[in-house]
């Protein structure tokens, strides 16, 4: 799952992305509103924790300007501000939440959860192919009653992959989701964590249901897999 984090104050922006990062998330930082609205219209984003003091573009501005252009990225609003007027304020820019400073991040990380949950259509707490699960909110995995120990990286690839079953993801759009835009492109780091991810979640039980597509990407069948025939 991919963040842009949109905050001007250093020591909490850098809370927010070493305490994200720990969950798993790949994390932009932006450090004032026009910035942010810049990233959020032109990047793939699967939230946005957006701060409402910002220089040049209030959070709440970046906000309106992201729902007149179209983009509908959940957005959680974070204020130090506690009025009524500045939650509905908020709200009715288009802002999908709102947590006011000073906060818990086990509350801001389970909002965030709630926020990409929604869509068109109600998406499932635990997500699954087969008998292949992964809970989100603790960020565990489970092939049968098996439970699989998957890293970081691992496991944002996994959640990804049970996201979308039976759908081909690219590496490009796996690197977009799952790494932050210091890694280079021509770097064969998607290829590593899927081939880790791989033994772990197929191999190790006789399966497969993470494939590749030839010239396309990879994809997970949305039954959960199929025997391997491998010996």
């Amino acid at each position: 799952m991919r963040v842009l984090v949109v905050e001007d104050e250093p020591k909490m922006a850098g809370l927010l992305r070493r305490g994200l990062e720990e969950e798993g998330y790949a994390v932009d930082i932006a450090t004032d509103g026009a910035e942010g609205f810049g990233a959020a219209i032109s990047r793939d984003y699967d939230a946005v924790v957006l701060d409402v003091m910002l220089p040049r573009l209030s959070g709440f501005e970046v906000c309106r300007r992201l729902r007149r252009d179209g983009v509908w990225v959940p957005v959680l609003m974070l204020t130090a501000r506690d009025a009524v007027p500045d939650r509905i304020a908020g709200l009715d820019g288009g802002a999908d939440d709102y947590l006011t400073k000073p906060f818990h991040l086990d509350e801001l990380f389970a909002r965030l959860r709630a926020l990409t949950r929604r869509g068109p259509l109600a998406r499932p707490t635990v997500l699954g192919a087969g008998d292949l699960r992964a809970d989100p909110a603790s960020r565990r995995c489970w092939r049968g009653e098996t439970e699989i120990v998957l890293t970081a990286k691992e496991y944002a690839l996994l959640e990804m992959f049970l996201r979308r079953p039976g759908a081909v993801l690219t590496r490009e759009m796996l690197l977009e989701h799952c790494w932050d835009f210091a890694y280079e492109s021509h770097s064969n780091v998607v290829e590593v964590h899927i081939r880790a991810l791989r033994e772990k979640i197929d191999r190790a039980f006789g399966v497969v249901s993470l494939e590749t597509v030839r010239g396309a990407g990879y994809r997970l069948r949305a039954e959960g897999g199929r025997t391997d025939p491998r010996p």
